[in-house]
């Protein structure tokens, strides 16, 4: 009567313990004994150590802790329509589920079969907070209810879970994930994409490793055809988690034999084949005829008896369910552990709430105490070691680097060897008075220095322009980085920060504008590179002039290269006094572009000291002395902020509550070791 083994063995089956019974983990599951005859209920006992595990499993999916990342074992039943799966899963049960045309299960329903010694059922549903009762003659209708008001009224489907409890003597201590059944072609009240919706369903319970993957499959078809079979495949390419129950083997029993031998879809937890419950047959009658059929079938005897009927099924799933629940428990332990861990964590990074004005206050004064630091550190003292990888944020850097384009910028702008001597001829001509000829007009140096600094008057406030602009950036930067999770404040801060640097920038502008009043307006100088430079320069006079005299047109000017001078010999009376005029002013100049950067620096560095060590202060004193209703609407946290802590409070009480479950399981593992 047993004949040829179907091919279910590998990595897969030893994994789950299908193999043998050895193999389950001795922390959660004893040795099973030769159970599952014809004629006693489907389990005749049940094992106190693996039924408190999976209560505690149930609890956790109960908490929703999947919602915190945190997958958990499960047995997930998929089929086609009509595939027999909804017969499957009552003939485990010994209840009746919802039947009729179209898709049965429009919700994912979660089957907690326990084993009760009490000969009378307890069984009630559970969905939307709230538990429901019920009675083995109501079922169906008591879950067709529960989905209407789940899922609609109509045909419809949803991803909402609705969890039946089934306490009943006999029954195998289970727990399966009931999914709709698949269908590509909508019938009326269903929408358009009813396949992909069910498929996105099928595909988030069975995607997650934790899952075992429970194929019920028609004996009428080809496997390969089925659409759960190429879904599973998806997922679990090689079915190291994939069990097969092949359902109507009565009505297809021709090549089944030779399906389940060959297993052309890696099933790699093997093939049970069952036959279904006809009619109002009695659960225990169909047991009965499942038992016949199998041992006197001309073609379904020579099935192996290890592949066949409810009883064989409903064994090898306590057995996977123990094992992987098992391989899962540590893992599940360590991530509740972690993510608690990391709630906690980012809670206590969030402020606590603003209850009152001087809460208010205070949490104010400490954004602005500790940005100053931050920034006494990155704009005065140079430490970058808070924002490492930031150059932006290097502030002593940057400066620097803009004070050099600056000082770049205006000697660009000071070219001496263009038309050269041409404005300092027609100067000297027009300041000349009656005086001595070679008296040199100090209202001729005026008028140069005047045109001179006017030409590059621009670029100092546009340069105290960027500076200030780069300066409101990192101080706006560093008083969002204190006050993100102060929605009120840091809308507040940033209007009085760019408040108070704007008024330092208007400062920097008035000093600027009046540095170069000053020097339009004067020449002074006790810089001994004036009369160094100017000496070095009037030395090559008498060389330059005869070599124009002589009729040169370009002469080497030390210092300037080649120039161009062959307009020159027109004035050769003024000649040498243009000369000594001219490198008077090249000498002056040079004085004037390093004043006007060397200022330029420190007037900056007092500045930036001042906003930061005493200016910034005064933020403190715009929220004192802000209008009235001001600082009580600062109170108010902003609803992404509320909705953080509200979702972390959440989690923290979720995680803390599954903690307490995983210790209670594993206190009894530990105690009914020794």
């Amino acid at each position: 009567m047993g004949g040829g083994k179907p091919s279910s063995k590998g990595k897969g089956a030893e994994e789950y313990g299908v193999e043998s019974q050895s193999s389950v983990n001795a922390e959660v599951l004893v040795e099973y004994d030769a159970i599952f005859q014809d004629h006693v209920p489907i389990v005749s006992y049940y094992n106190d150590r693996i039924t408190p595990v999976l209560d505690a499993v149930d609890r956790l999916r109960q908490l929703q802790v999947m919602k915190e990342g945190i997958q958990l074992p499960t047995i997930v039943v998929v089929g086609d329509q009509s595939s027999g799966k909804s017969s499957v899963l009552e003939s485990l049960a010994c209840i009746n589920l919802p039947r009729g045309d179209g898709i049965c299960t429009r919700v994912p329903l979660i089957m907690r079969l326990k084993h009760h010694p009490s000969l009378v059922p307890e069984i009630y549903l559970q969905y939307n907070d709230k538990t429901v009762p019920t009675d083995e003659a109501h079922i169906a209708d008591a879950i067709n209810l529960a989905t209407d008001e789940i899922a609609g009224s109509g045909k419809g489907i949803s991803d909402s879970e609705l969890t039946l409890v089934v306490k009943k003597n006999g029954v195998p201590d289970l727990t399966l994930v009931d999914l709709p059944g698949i269908t590509r072609v909508p019938v009326h009240g269903q929408p358009e994409n009813i396949y992909e919706q069910i498929a996105g369903i099928i595909m988030k319970y069975i995607s997650p490793d934790e899952s075992v993957i429970l194929n019920v499959l028609s004996a009428s078809v080809d496997f390969s055809t089925c659409e759960s079979i190429m879904m599973s495949q998806k997922v679990d390419k090689k079915g190291e988690r994939t069990i097969a129950v092949v359902t109507k083997v009565d009505k297809s029993p021709e090549g089944l034999l030779e399906k389940v031998t060959r297993n052309d879809v890696n099933v790699g937890l093997g093939y049970v084949c069952v036959r279904n419950r006809i009619g109002n047959e009695s659960y225990q009658d169909a047991r009965k005829e499942e038992a016949a059929l199998f041992a006197t079938h001309q073609l379904l005897s020579k099935i192996d008896k290890s592949t066949v009927g409810i009883q064989v099924l409903a064994q090898k799933l306590v057995q996977i369910q123990a094992n992987i629940i098992a391989k899962c428990l540590p893992d599940i332990v360590r991530k509740i552990d972690e993510k608690f861990n990391e709630s906690v964590s980012e809670l206590s990074t969030m402020p606590r709430r603003l209850l009152s004005v001087a809460e208010v206050i205070a949490a104010f004064m400490g954004i602005i105490a500790s940005s100053k630091e931050s920034l006494l550190k990155i704009l005065v003292r140079g430490e970058n070691y808070e924002y490492p990888n930031q150059k932006h944020m290097h502030c002593t850097a940057r400066l620097a680097e803009m004070l050099d384009e600056y000082k770049a910028e205006l000697h660009k702008c000071s070219v001496h060897t263009k038309n050269f001597m041409v404005n300092e001829i027609e100067v000297l001509q027009e300041t000349k008075g009656i005086e001595l000829p070679n008296t040199l007009p100090h209202t001729a140096i005026l008028t140069i220095m005047q045109q001179k600094v006017e030409e590059i008057s621009k670029l100092p406030r546009d340069f105290v322009e960027k500076v200030w602009a780069y300066i409101e950036y990192v101080v706006i930067s560093v008083l969002n980085q204190y006050s993100e999770n102060y929605h009120q404040l840091q809308l507040f801060i940033r209007r009085a920060a760019k408040k108070l640097v704007g008024k330092m920038k208007d400062r920097s502008i008035d000093w600027v504008t009046e540095n170069v009043q000053m020097e339009k307006g004067t020449d002074y100088t006790c810089n001994p590179g004036y009369m160094k430079d100017w000496h070095a320069l009037l030395a090559q006079q008498p060389k330059i002039i005869a070599e124009i005299l002589a009729g040169c047109h370009q002469v080497k000017i030390e210092g300037f290269g080649d120039v161009k001078v062959g307009h020159l010999r027109e004035f050769k009376l003024i000649l040498p006094q243009a000369f000594d005029f001219k490198m008077r002013v090249i000498a002056y100049w040079n004085v004037v572009l390093m004043r006007m950067v060397d200022n330029m620096a420190l007037h900056l560095q007092l500045s930036i000291r001042n906003l930061v060590s005493r200016e910034i202060e005064n933020v403190n004193n715009e929220l004192v002395g802000s209008p009235d209703g001001v600082i009580e609407r600062m109170l108010e946290e902003p609803p992404s902020v509320a909705s953080k802590r509200e979702k972390l409070n959440t989690s923290i009480k979720l995680l803390r509550e599954s903690q307490e479950v995983m210790a209670n399981i594993i206190d009894k593992i530990e105690i009914g070791g020794h």
